[in-house]
């Protein structure tokens, strides 16, 4: 399994979608639950299916009127590795967090003494 190219919070919003997800998703779907525009989501799909992050197929049924839709779900390795990515920034994100509190709560602290 290949990487997926640069990390965006936009790759980011897809993978924590497709991660809570209970069922494979379209990618018009995605780009509502993520609100970003489908420009976006499109693009970022591809790029996680070429790296083997996820899976596609065509619905077997297309509704009169309608075009097929594409259906998107996390391969198996694409699952540990998307949630391995999420965690791994989640905690960056939450150091960088407490590093700008931190000058706040010792003067706090230190105020108090």
């Amino acid at each position: 399994m290949e990487s997926p190219g640069r990390i965006t919070p936009a790759l980011l919003d897809v993978l924590k979608e497709l991660v809570g997800a209970d069922a494979e998703l379209h990618g018009f779907a995605l780009s509502k639950e993520c609100g970003r525009p489908t420009g976006s989501i499109y693009p970022i799909l591809a790029r996680l299916e070429e790296a083997g992050w996820v899976a596609s197929r065509w619905e077997e049924s297309a509704i009169e009127g309608r075009p097929r839709k594409r259906l998107y779900r996390l391969s198996p390795d694409g699952l540990i590795a998307a949630r391995s990515l999420l965690a791994e920034r989640h905690s960056t994100r939450a150091a960088r967090s407490a590093r700008r509190l931190l000058p706040g709560l010792r003067g706090a602290l230190g105020a108090s003494e």
